[in-house]
């Protein structure tokens, strides 16, 4: 801003020698203002006599070591109230509220960028309508007449505070830590962007403030303060830190990050990236200069729009001390600058150099002086020519009519501040870099930010790379322009993408939780539940996989499920089929024995008639399991279980009927017996057909009740979709399998009693053990089904089926087959009536 000001003295003469008397609209407005002014009249580092630039310089007399300490006053309100009222009074006498110098009377004031002094001053000057325009972020002004005459070079921060998010969203840096101004800015700064930044997912480690510079005597009280802040922030787990900042701030910022050199702390500074707002400049103390400035290296900071102006860096090549003798503050700039003492100074020469000023500008390190225009040396710029366009604009509205001169003075000095404010407010030019210059309603400008990119190097110097900016005109969600290829990142990351996060993400296959007693932002990672997955890092909540797919073994996509049911090609299927159709082989080769023999004693005392029923129920019980084998389809489904229980209804009640005939037979032997009538083929029919009706009747109800189906299972297998017979009524198959299982106990239970007959006419033994195995298998085939999933459960009821048939034929035919075939001899009448002695 210093070197801008100066350029603004040095271009001015040259302006107005070069452009002729105004007859029409011109291009360039500070010939005008000149042109009804002398030259003399040109004061405050070269802007018109009508133009204030109402800025802090600061003076330092004293040892570096009280320089931070004293340096307050120059901020301080008294001195801004002090200065305005400078203005509104004579020349070199202060006389508040009087003024006899008619040729000094301010047209405009342009403020700094402290939003402290823009309202200090408007708190003096609006009482004057004189119009301000501030380079720095708009303060609340406290009244509607201070908004009416205030203008700002800046846009609305709400801008600003959009890019910041904006940029945080678009690095995912969803955990950061604030640092704000302990003043009202700062404040304000806290309550607008914790509303923002929450609902977008991102959350605070903390919300900071830095001390004001505090007096000398506060010395021991702020370096404990500070030393907590710097624990604070450098012990965060936040790698991005959003700095709210004024012109300034800088001074505090490189103090903070170098107090673990003057003060013993635990905790290293360790690489943060700095994001600063806009109104933050590169500001140092003298006894700074020596300092490193890596720990900014990679920062990135927001910036008003700004365009190189052309010749500047030219200019202050060409600048020194004899080119401005006029100039009463080039002097001191100059023995600050290059810390060096003029022969004739007040401070002893002994102290350090002489100045020669011969010195160049361009030989001084970024960290001093920069030769570069900044965004506020820009705003400045754009500031001048602002209220030069208005104040053109308000002569040419008197229909281009010259002021007619009295006395040797132009009328137009009469002119009043508050006639040029409604001008200023629609101003609207080119500048000489082309960029558009104009106010909205607000009276802010209309324009972006820059996203600049701090670039530091070990000679001290800097540069402010532009990485991006800020479109106000877009989309808010295109708002922000970035080349993140072009960023340089602090060392410490390795010149990769940071990242700023409360913990590690959570990966693909894992959903988060939050902790309890921690921001929204800090959460655990738990992996997804059975058939959901997560197919993006840091989801909330799993997904549930489509009811045909499911999640492999990640847990990060969808696998298409496969059909699944008891096939003949599948092994289990193949060996239960293969079984099934050996035993039924077998009960055939029984049965054929049986009948080749069926005249013999022994087919015929076992009730020959019941055995075929029973060897050819055996029969279709091993073919029945064929049915539980294969795709099921419509019929398969709708008659494998009511054909199952029938069949081996009908086996049990032959087994049943074989029983109770063998104990009325012995009880018929007995002398003056009754139950002789009893005793016959027709007994032993009934028990069958009686047995075998309940169960035929049942499973009529169930299929005309609900009967089985066809259908797909696609839940119990998360990898499979099992195509299964659902059975309509579960209620009616327990029915079917319990009435088959009372069947079953009644018939070992009888059985059990006769156990003790003689051996050689007695088969209950043996019915006895069959109907044992039989109850087993069906009384475990319950929880084992139930357990089961899929074509499991279809192959534990072929293998019971199996079993239960196998047990039967196995218990009650081998020692009839043994005798008939191997052992002929026992095989007559004489041999089956023998008693036991």
């Amino acid at each position: 801003m210093v070197a801008f000001a100066m350029l603004i003295l040095a271009l001015l003469p040259l302006a107005v020698g070069k452009i002729p008397p105004v007859t029409c609209p011109i291009r360039d407005p500070l010939p005008i203002l000149h042109k009804y002014y002398k030259s003399g009249d040109l004061i405050i580092a070269g802007i018109i006599s009508q133009i204030y630039i109402f800025t802090n310089p600061i003076t330092f007399d004293k040892h570096p070591s009280e320089e931070l300490f004293d340096d307050h006053i120059h901020f301080a309100a008294s001195w801004t109230y002090l200065a305005s009222m400078e203005l509104l009074s004579t020349r070199s006498r202060f006389i508040p509220n009087y003024k006899c110098d008619v040729r000094h009377n301010p047209l405009a004031v342009i403020t700094g960028a402290n939003s402290d002094i823009c309202l200090y001053v408007a708190a003096i000057l609006c009482i004057y309508k004189i119009p301000q325009l501030s380079y720095g972020s708009a303060p609340m002004l406290k009244d509607k007449t201070q908004t009416l005459f205030s203008h700002h070079m800046f846009p609305n921060e709400v801008y600003q505070y959009m890019g910041i998010l904006h940029l945080l969203l678009y690095f995912k840096w969803m955990w950061i830590g604030v640092i704000s101004l302990d003043d009202e800015t700062g404040e304000r700064f806290v309550q607008e962007i914790i509303p923002i930044f929450s609902p977008n997912g991102i959350c605070l480690d903390f919300i900071e403030t830095f001390l004001p510079i505090a007096f000398s005597s506060e010395i021991a009280e702020m370096e404990e303060e500070f030393s907590e802040l710097f624990k604070t922030v450098m012990g965060s787990t936040a790698n991005v830190l959003v700095l709210h900042s004024d012109i300034q701030t800088m001074i505090i910022l490189r103090l903070f990050l170098q107090l673990p050199e003057f003060v013993d702390i635990p905790i290293a500074a360790k690489g943060k990236i700095w994001i600063m707002t806009a109104q933050m400049g590169f500001t140092s103390l003298p006894f700074q200069r020596s300092w490193d400035i890596k720990a900014i290296h990679g920062a990135i900071s927001f910036a008003i729009h700004s365009v190189e102006l052309s010749g500047f860096q030219k200019f202050l090549q060409k600048k020194n001390l004899t080119s401005e003798k006029e100039d009463g503050f080039i002097r001191p700039f100059w023995q600050q600058t290059f810390n060096c003492f003029f022969s004739n100074s007040e401070l002893d020469p002994k102290d350090g150099n002489i100045c020669t000023g011969k010195e160049k500008l361009e030989s001084l390190p970024g960290s001093v002086f920069e030769t570069i225009a900044t965004a506020h040396s820009y705003s400045i710029y754009n500031s001048v020519y602002a209220v030069a366009h208005a104040f053109q604009d308000m002569l040419f509205s008197r229909f281009q009519e010259r002021a007619t001169v009295r006395g040797g003075k132009s009328e137009l000095q009469n002119q009043q501040p508050w006639q040029l404010h409604h001008f200023l407010g629609s101003v609207s030019f080119n500048n000489s870099a082309g960029e558009k210059v104009s106010f909205d309603q607000n009276g802010e400008l209309i324009t972006g930010f820059d996203i600049i990119n701090w670039v530091t190097y070990p000679n001290q110097s800097f540069l402010r790379v532009k990485v991006g900016r800020t479109d106000p005109k877009a989309p808010l969600e295109k708002m922000l322009l970035i080349s993140e290829d072009t960023i340089v990142w602090p060392a410490m990351f390795n010149q990769k993408w940071p990242l700023s996060v409360c913990n590690d993400n959570c990966h693909s296959g894992y959903s988060r939780r939050k902790k309890e007693g921690k921001p929204f932002c800090c959460y655990d990672c738990l992996p997804c539940p059975e058939g959901k997955i997560s197919n993006e890092k840091d989801m909330n909540y799993c997904l549930q996989c489509p009811e045909d797919q499911y999640p492999n073994n990640d847990k990060d996509f969808c696998l298409p499920k496969q059909i699944s049911f008891l096939s003949y090609e599948d092994p289990l299927g193949i060996t239960l089929a293969t079984f099934a159709l050996f035993f039924a082989f077998l009960t055939s080769l029984v049965l054929g024995i049986f009948i080749r023999h069926r005249d013999t004693p022994i087919v015929k005392a076992n009730n020959r008639d019941l055995t075929y029923t029973l060897l050819l129920s055996l029969l279709l019980s091993f073919l029945c399991a064929l049915l539980f084998i294969g795709q099921p389809g419509d019929t398969t489904c709708l008659f494998r279980q009511t054909t199952f229980g029938i069949i081996f209804s009908v086996a049990v009640s032959c087994v049943l009927a074989k029983t109770v005939i063998v104990v009325l037979a012995f009880m018929a032997t007995k002398p003056g017996s009754r139950m002789r009538t009893w005793v016959g083929k027709r007994m032993a029919k009934s028990i069958v057909i009686a047995c075998s009706f309940i169960q035929v009747s049942l499973c009529t109800l169930w299929l005309a009740t609900s009967p089985p189906f066809p259908d797909f299972d696609m839940h119990s297998i998360n990898e499979k979709i099992v195509l299964e017979c659902n059975e309509g009524s579960a209620t009616m198959f327990y029915c079917v399998l319990g009435y088959m299982g009372f069947l079953a106990i009644v018939s070992f239970t009888v059985a059990f009693l006769a156990r003790k007959l003689p051996d050689s006419f007695n088969e209950a033994k043996f019915i006895t053990f069959s109907m044992l195995v039989f109850c087993c298998v069906w009384l475990s085939f319950v929880p084992t089904y139930l357990s089961t999933k899929g074509k499991y459960m279809v192959a534990v009821e072929v293998f019971s089926i199996l079993t239960s048939s196998a047990g039967l034929l196995g218990c009650i035919f081998p020692p009839k087959c043994y005798i008939i075939v191997l052992m002929p001899e026992l095989n007559n009448r004489g041999q089956l009536i023998r008693r036991k002695t």
